[in-house]
């Protein structure tokens, strides 16, 4: 049976039409990635790819083993693969598009149709909150322009927006053989290469905008044991000052984390959440003797910045592995956050 979309008429290849301001929040999603250049990748090259459909169909067999995924109705290469991100987020567009009374903006930097939108005035006029998912491979050099990061640096001045940068994991990123194999031994998952490095975007707005954060590694987090339900996270709620973190618990499973680094001594950000890491299996982070990764970060408003910043994998967005009640409580705080 083919997918049907809830809700009318899906839409494709068109100018964005903007959102009217009404008081809630309006939320939009920036794919930091070039979807030609990802797509296109040679499937004979190991390291720095996405997974075709076609091995994740292999690896997840039968999950997809049903019409809808099928050659016929489903793309099988690694398009196909991007696209399953795209559907992966929709549930949380529907949950964000019924309490705002908006949709859910989905942008990316260079479409399938090869248009590139640099992040500027037709991206950020209408928007509240920015939520850039960093999963552009380090190699693509996607670097964010200084028109970009000047562009964010001035609408983080309107009181009321929020940018959340999600870069995704580093996996590999040492010459080391060895560790490489470690880590993925670590994460267990086959469809992630012994070297998958993302988010040269986020982390050129990252150093642009002064947030003194690294995405490193990639961590399997501790869950439930027989199940893919994650161990509660450690959250610093009295550090907590939008709520953001109000009745949540958990976020979602996914087998590679990033750990989010913060790179100085500084009290310009604040850990608000850290999530327990498996340790069935050694890895480099848990040897220097870590237990948990640092999975949620905010940067409140400083004196030229009335913005918020915050930090979280895109992963907490999707469904690909599940969503808990947990979650969604966290994607309703999110849209219902101060606007000022």
């Amino acid at each position: 049976m083919s997918r049907i979309a809830e809700g009318g008429a899906r839409t494709y290849n068109q100018i964005h039409l903007p959102r009217k301001y009404t008081g809630k929040r309006r939320v939009s999603i920036y794919w930091t990635w070039s979807y030609p250049w990802e797509s296109s990748r040679d499937v004979a090259e190991l390291d720095n790819r996405f997974s075709t459909m076609t091995e994740v169909r292999r690896v997840a067999w039968p999950q997809y083993e049903t019409p809808e995924w099928s050659a016929a109705e489903f793309l099988q290469g690694i398009a196909g693969t991007l696209e399953l991100f795209h559907v992966s987020t929709l549930d949380f567009q529907k949950l964000v598009g019924e309490i705002t009374d908006h949709p859910v903006a989905v942008f990316q930097r260079i479409d399938q149709a090869g248009f590139k939108l640099p992040i500027g005035e037709a991206v950020l006029a209408d928007t509240d909150t920015l939520m850039v998912f960093g999963l552009d491979h380090l190699v693509s050099e996607q670097d964010a322009a200084p028109e970009e990061i000047a562009a964010i640096r001035e609408w983080l001045k309107r009181e009321g927006t929020c940018l959340l940068l999600a870069p995704h994991h580093d996996v590999g990123f040492t010459t080391d053989m060895k560790q490489r194999q470690m880590e993925y031994r670590h994460h267990r998952d086959p469809l992630v290469p012994r070297q998958q490095r993302f988010g040269q975007y986020t982390r050129s707005l990252m150093k642009g905008l002064s947030v003194p954060v690294m995405n490193k590694y990639g961590l399997r987090p501790a869950t439930v044991k027989g199940t893919n339900d994650l161990e509660p996270a450690t959250a610093y709620r009295d550090l907590d000052k939008l709520g953001l973190l109000e009745g949540v618990t958990t976020f979602n499973f996914h087998p590679h984390l990033p750990h989010y680094e913060v790179t100085t001594d500084t009290s310009s950000i604040r850990v608000l959440a850290r999530q327990p890491i498996n340790l069935e299996r050694p890895h480099p982070f848990v040897e220097e003797g870590n237990k948990e990764f640092n999975c949620f970060l905010w940067m409140p408003p400083a004196e030229e910045r009335p913005g918020d910043i915050l930090l979280a994998d895109s992963t907490i967005f999707t469904t690909l592995f599940g969503v808990s009640d947990s979650l969604k409580i966290f994607w309703r705080n999110l849209a219902t956050m101060r606007m000022g």
